[in-house]
């Protein structure tokens, strides 16, 4: 087993390296639309409105192009979207903040 060792050397750790299948798409952990949503919160942290503006738009043409079928993910991502107009909205008017 002294030969197997040999070959891992020059990388860290144990484990071989793995290279992906060339023919396999990469596989990504979020739907494009999660990842805008949280682009809009990452645009609201840094103070820049215009361009969270722009983001909710681009979502808003997502969900509105989707087929119309009642189920549990559209339905979350509608909600997610309103919770984001709302804070967008407060975030621009804080003067009318409740609490």
């Amino acid at each position: 087993m002294q030969h197997a060792a040999e070959d891992h050397d020059d990388r860290p750790g144990d484990a071989p390296a793995r290279e992906p299948a060339p023919s396999t798409p990469p596989r990504h952990s979020r739907r494009l639309s999660d990842k805008i949503l949280i682009a809009f919160h990452h645009a609201c942290d840094q103070g820049d409105y215009e361009v969270a503006d722009q983001l909710l738009q681009v979502l808003e043409m997502m969900l509105r192009r989707r087929v119309l079928s009642p189920d549990l993910n559209r339905r979350r991502s509608m909600d997610a979207l309103v919770a984001a107009h709302e804070r967008l909205w407060y975030l621009r008017h804080p003067q009318d903040t409740p609490g």
